[in-house]
């Protein structure tokens, strides 16, 4: 099936309107498409309140001062290796 030509935009909102309104299956075949990897991008990311004991944080600042590195960093790098292992683990038990 033929696809539609994309119409030319004169604002980013314009074309904003035009793709919530219509389907990008109407104009591009998906099956030509290409993976690519854009390494530069950063996550996005979420604020959140998190209420640790006072020992509890201060021992997190005392291991990541001995890593040279902000106690947010290393408390994600903990949330994320977790993460990974509870994953992990779960698939095992599910396999």
């Amino acid at each position: 099936m033929a696809k539609k030509r994309i119409p030319r935009f004169s604002s980013e909102d314009e074309e904003q309107a035009f793709w919530s309104e219509d389907d990008s299956v109407d104009y591009v075949d998906w099956s030509e498409a290409e993976r690519i990897v854009l390494p530069n991008l950063r996550p996005s990311t979420k604020t959140i309140s998190l209420r640790l004991p006072e020992h509890m944080l201060e021992e997190l600042k005392l291991l990541a001062n001995k890593q040279d590195v902000p106690y947010q960093s290393l408390l994600k790098m903990y949330l994320a290796e977790r993460i990974e292992a509870e994953i992990r683990g779960t698939r095992r038990k599910a396999s």
